[in-house]
């Protein structure tokens, strides 16, 4: 899954998100693991927002995303700050990370790892570039969020130039939730789709997925709050610590 068009309206789509209060969380959690400069991952940058607050940390910050066009809203943002260095931006599927050397952390935030069908490859290979002692930071939307609050749910957002519609419907038997955006643009006439899913995983396949691959899952918590999760949290975020490398392991 790529947003193309969607780009430009993501963070529009992501306005009500309290990115303060996530930096925040996330900077702890390093923090508290001993992670407080060095490379990280940010698996599914988007539009950077949280890339950008973390290089301003300090850190040095791959941003990952598959499209194209997300990776230039966040060009473009660094720039305007003017973070000419501690970031790489590379354009990778996840399912195909490919990185350059070993990273010290991962974050992966707004259901990144949701849209992704084979969940396990994708933990894989982000432990396969990681040290030991190495943290993965994500969130993932709930099944219940993706039964009870997507659903049929239709959203829309207006510009001064264009109008998106984003839709969703609800796949019990296929345990995905199908998303369909329309943009139109006013002045040009053009008209873009795009579509795609995101995939419910329950909390057992999750932390399975993470033991097979030498993460050990320390905590898991309402991704909105940070507080203790509820039957109506609609998103999870996990803190995992990589308790091997790869050489270990073989």
């Amino acid at each position: 899954m790529a947003y193309n068009e969607f780009a430009y309206f993501y963070d529009e789509f992501n306005g009500e998100a309290d990115y303060e209060a996530l930096y925040a969380h996330i900077k702890k959690e390093l923090e508290a693991h001993g992670i407080h400069d060095g490379i990280l991952a940010d698996l599914g940058c988007g539009t950077g927002e949280l890339t950008l607050m973390l290089t301003q940390a300090g850190y040095d910050m791959i941003g990952i995303d598959q499209s194209e066009e997300m990776l230039c809203v966040v060009r473009d943002k660094a720039e305007q700050l003017g973070l000419s260095g501690g970031l790489l931006l590379l354009r990778q599927d996840l399912l195909k990370l490919d990185l350059y050397g070993t990273i010290r952390g991962a974050v992966s935030t707004f259901d990144t790892f949701n849209h992704i069908p084979d969940l396990d490859k994708a933990i894989a290979n982000a432990g396969f570039f990681m040290e030991k002692g190495g943290v993965l930071l994500f969130d993932m939307n709930t099944p219940y969020k993706h039964q009870n609050v997507l659903g049929e749910n239709v959203f829309t957002f207006e510009e001064e130039d264009a109008s998106c519609v984003w839709r969703n419907h609800y796949n019990a038997a296929d345990r995905r939730v199908e998303i369909s955006v329309d943009i139109d643009y006013r002045e040009t006439g053009e008209h873009f789709h795009e579509q795609f899913y995101e995939y419910t995983y329950d909390l057992d396949t999750i932390r399975a997925a993470l033991e097979k691959h030498g993460f050990a899952l320390e905590s898991v918590c309402d991704g909105e709050s940070f507080g203790p999760l509820t039957d109506e949290s609609e998103r999870y975020f996990f803190c995992a610590v990589k308790q091997y490398t790869q050489l270990e392991e073989q």
